[in-house]
């Protein structure tokens, strides 16, 4: 079977509160999404809230365009990046490389 891959685009992303909403966006997470922490881990931990056929395959979260959040927001990237790294539904994977802005 071929992984599902998901993209999530940080480009224009400056605070937790965008990079929220981009994970509600780009994840097409329900609208009872709480935007915090541990909200995100909990959907990133949660084989149910994918599709069965997805989970099956392998669901691949590609993160696209993170470094200028990074930069501008260490503390905030640093719990990003623990909540990613305990993704245990998907795996999370940082894009290299050009950017789009």
């Amino acid at each position: 079977m071929t992984e599902a891959v998901v993209t999530l685009d940080l480009a224009g992303v400056g605070d937790k509160a965008d990079l929220m909403d981009r994970c509600a966006r780009d994840l097409s997470l329900p609208d009872w999404f709480g935007r915090n922490w541990d909200a995100l881990a909990d959907v990133l931990r949660d084989p149910g809230f994918w599709p069965e056929a997805a989970v099956e395959a392998g669901i691949v979260v590609v993160v696209r365009n993170w470094e200028r959040y990074a930069g501008a927001r260490p503390e905030q990237w640093a719990v990003a990046r623990e909540v990613f790294s305990e993704a245990s539904a998907v795996t999370v994977a940082l894009a290299l490389g050009g950017t789009s802005e």
